[in-house]
């Protein structure tokens, strides 16, 4: 999955990267979800794992435009995975007591403890973008805030944390087209926001905005992905794989029992 890692310290533009792609799986869209049970499998398998020897935290950032799929992601990359061992968090707008503290106070408090995946459906990322492309707060206040998220994430991950950021890529069209069916459907249209409309319309200044905000963020030790995400099928597949590739690279191992453990009998 290293093709869709974005280089640290490397200028983005959105327009090479084609949302359509689905060159790293040969598999048709059936053929896809069979093989992404296999993943979900892995993933629970490696879950357990990383509770049981309780050493190393995972975070997962997923960032998105409207209809962009995070929700659905969560869900299908994660299906049977032990729901006790993955925690979604969802940020929403600040409330009151939040707005008087610092930015990433609401976030640090989130983050994965020993043997946790937590997985941020939004996250600090958007005082960077919907801040920043609605001016909420000044220029100078979201332009220093790179360089204070990438310290965050760095202390987070000398701390033990693996992070893995996926940007979910769809084009304007793919979006177009989402927004319609959820009209269209009476079981879906309760989750349809006239005000993602007027997101719509701001559509050039939040490409601007996230192509900034991948390209001075995306580290080493907490790199981005930029996700072809107009196939669902596709973009699950490369989350679900960047995930296993990540935590297989742990190197983790179940913890050694008492060896008197081994002629322990238990009496019916």
């Amino acid at each position: 999955m290293k093709r869709y890692r974005v280089k640290p310290g490397g200028k983005v533009n959105l327009k090479e990267w084609d949302p359509n792609d689905k060159s790293e799986f040969k598999e048709n869209k059936e053929e896809g979800k069979q093989l992404l049970l296999q993943r979900n499998q892995k993933i629970d398998e490696l879950q357990e794992l990383l509770y049981a020897e309780h050493k190393h935290k995972v975070l997962l950032v997923l960032q998105a435009m409207d209809t962009g799929g995070k929700d659905g992601a969560i869900r299908d990359v994660f299906e049977g995975v032990n729901p006790q061992g993955v925690h979604i968090v969802s940020f929403k707008k600040p409330a009151l007591e939040e707005l008087d503290r610092d930015y990433l106070w609401r976030v640090h408090s989130r983050v994965p403890g020993k043997g946790d995946i937590v997985v941020f459906n939004r996250s600090h990322y958007e005082d960077v973008l919907v801040v920043r492309v609605r001016n909420l707060v000044s220029k100078e206040a979201w332009s220093r805030r790179y360089e204070q998220i990438n310290n965050f994430e760095r202390m987070l991950a000398e701390e033990g944390t693996t992070i893995l950021k996926f940007y979910l890529h769809i084009d304007k069209e793919e979006q177009a087209q989402r927004l319609q069916a959820r009209l269209d459907d009476p079981q879906k249209r309760w989750k349809f926001n006239p005000g993602d409309l007027e997101e719509r319309k701001l559509w050039d200044d939040y490409m601007t905005a996230y192509e900034d905000a991948l390209g001075k963020t995306s580290t080493d030790w907490a790199p981005w992905h930029i996700v072809p995400a107009n196939r669902k099928w596709y973009r699950n597949l490369v989350i679900a794989t960047t995930i296993i590739e990540a935590l297989e690279n742990l190197k983790m191992k179940f913890p050694e029992a008492p060896a008197e453990w081994s002629k322990m009998r238990i009496e019916p």
